[in-house]
């Protein structure tokens, strides 16, 4: 298989990036994309030039590290797949396929296809978690939870963080990703003794992160590699106007 790649190159934070072009011949089909950067990056390497950077870690769709976007769609054009999982079959022999780090405000480009994507880990420290002594695994059946709830709070926790929804979304938001993090904790028992305080910290510090609102396009349900479904942002949306109501309630009972 041929294919020609058109690939963002950037030194630095600071520096001046642009697309370089490199010809690829006698790559399998069934490799994959990472696989197919490899491939350009042992050629780079092989004539003294700079390889190409970009994430990796598990390239097994879990860890969401892979980000890229590919001809203008972050992880390419297969809906419900990682970067890692997406192969060459999916594109047309002798095709120019275009790579370019995930564009968003809060995500800086660090190096060629790598950006920093910390913003994240600072909303989740913010208060995606839940705080219980830690120790022995309770048991199981101590707390009951139905199907329909549980399956709920598992689709919800099947966000990896990789980012898509905020590459994709005209306006940056990562309100998918909080109301992801936000609807897997508040749906179950464990979850909803700091499901007020959780979602007002997170959505101030995603705020405070420069990530912009959701006015409902629907780009980052489309581009999901898990399928996060926009439900999580009406969930985010509820529990944080069921949060600001409370926190108002002590302050206007102390006024009459």
């Amino acid at each position: 298989m041929r294919l020609t790649l058109k690939v963002w190159r950037q030194a630095g934070p600071g520096a001046k990036g642009g697309f370089r072009t490199y010809p690829v011949d006698e790559i399998s089909p069934d490799s994959s994309f990472l696989e197919l950067i490899d491939h350009v990056n042992e050629q780079l390497e092989a004539s003294g030039e700079e390889p190409i950077a970009f994430d990796h870690d598990c390239r097994e769709g879990i860890c969401g590290a892979c980000s890229m976007t590919i001809n203008g769609i972050p992880h390419g054009p297969l809906p419900g797949t990682t970067t890692c999982q997406l192969h060459l079959r999916h594109f047309r022999d002798g095709e120019t396929v275009t790579v370019e780090p995930f564009r968003a405000g809060p995500f800086p480009v660090l190096r060629d296809l790598v950006v920093d994507r910390g913003a994240f880990d600072r909303i989740i420290q913010s208060g995606g978690y839940v705080g219980v002594n830690t120790g022995s695994a309770p048991e199981a059946n101590l707390i009951l939870i139905g199907k329909d709830v549980a399956d709920q709070a598992f689709d919800a926790a099947a966000c990896i963080g990789c980012g898509a929804c905020v590459a994709a979304c005209p306006n940056a938001s990562a309100m998918l990703f909080v109301g992801a993090k936000v609807s897997h904790l508040a749906l179950v028992p464990q979850g909803r003794a700091e499901a007020g305080t959780r979602v007002l910290r997170m959505i101030e510090r995603m705020d405070r992160e420069g990530f912009g609102n959701c006015t409902n396009h629907g780009e980052c349900e489309a581009v999901c590699p898990k399928e996060i479904s926009m439900t999580q942002i009406a969930r985010l949306n509820a529990e944080f106007r069921r949060a600001s109501v409370s926190t108002m309630l002590p302050s206007w009972g102390s006024r009459r």
